[in-house]
């Protein structure tokens, strides 16, 4: 009867083992692997029968040699195939990249591998398809949020959006919080806060067209219609403030503040019209506008 080794040498023509193809440099002994030049070509058929080789031989091999990692490589290249059937069921969550998804699902492939047991007796691939949608699913639950929230809210979301399915068909309208919270045995609060993070799943873009748009006028987006700060407002504000402490002020204090801010005077042309020397209008300019800043942060 043929050897699995046989067998794969007739499906790939002339096929080496291991060993063969690099003995002197393993130095690990003799191995029946056989050498694949091209994983790419290997067909499912015969990636079943390998795999079970690969991984009947991975389990004797030391961990860290030649032979180790050309099997366990092997095993992720011919069992790729796994990976790209679990992220086609994920091809319409919009946003993400296939490619991304595909590496994220070999990282649950590979834990496969390293976990498999042959003595469980199950095929490879059953047992690592679980693993491979797992790390897809944990690759969307932490990532896709636009706003991060709780791990709770993140699984209540979607037990809610399966009751709002399930009872719309039921009622032929939307369900209310009520009735959600009763489906799943839930307290109303609980219910409100889990719509309330739903919200967090996506975020709209700003550039996006405004529904507000009106008919026949140039499409405007959200960020168009979002206020701006007008400093004006901050400088009535500062001025309403400002009033009463200026009201504060003796006459000759109003004055400098009105020639130094008002007329924008130097200090020069300010000290010769109150017959004083510069040096002093400096510091009676430094003491008012201290005063009144201290009377700004009181108030406010």
């Amino acid at each position: 009867m043929a050897t699995t080794t046989e067998r794969t040498g007739e499906a790939f023509g002339s096929v080496r083992t291991l060993s063969e193809q690099d003995s002197a440099r393993t130095g690990h002994g003799t191995s029946d692997l056989p050498w694949i030049e091209d994983t790419g070509k290997v067909a499912p058929k015969d990636a079943r029968a390998l795999s079970k080789l690969f991984l009947d031989r991975l389990q004797t091999l030391e961990e860290g040699t030649r032979e180790y990692q050309y099997a366990r490589n092997t095993l992720i290249e011919m069992n790729l195939s796994l990976v790209r059937y679990a992220a086609s069921r994920f091809r319409n969550r919009g946003g993400d990249d296939t490619e991304d998804i595909i590496q994220v699902g070999t990282i649950g492939l590979i834990k496969a591998i390293d976990r498999f047991d042959l003595s469980r007796e199950v095929e490879f691939a059953t047992f690592a398809v679980p693993y491979i949608v797992g790390e897809i699913k944990r690759f969307f639950r932490d990532t896709t949020w636009a706003v991060h929230v709780p791990r709770r809210l993140q699984e209540l979301r979607v037990d809610l959006a399966k009751a709002k399915e399930q009872l719309s068909a039921e009622l032929d309208r939307d369900p209310t919080v009520k009735e959600l919270a009763d489906l799943l045995d839930l307290p109303e609060e609980d219910v409100i806060e889990g719509l309330v993070a739903a919200n967090g799943y996506a975020a709209g873009s700003l550039d996006a067209p405004s529904a507000e748009t009106d008919a026949g006028s140039d499409k405007r987006s959200f960020a168009d219609l979002i206020g701006e700060n007008d400093p004006g407002m901050e400088a009535v504000e500062n001025l309403h403030t400002l009033a009463p402490l200026l009201e504060e002020l003796d006459d000759r204090e109003r004055q400098i503040v009105r020639m130094r801010f008002g007329q924008e005077m130097t200090q020069s042309q300010i000290g010769a019209e109150l017959g004083v020397s510069q040096m002093h209008v400096s510091r009676l300019i430094a003491r008012i506008v201290k005063q009144l800043r201290a009377g700004m942060f009181v108030e406010a």
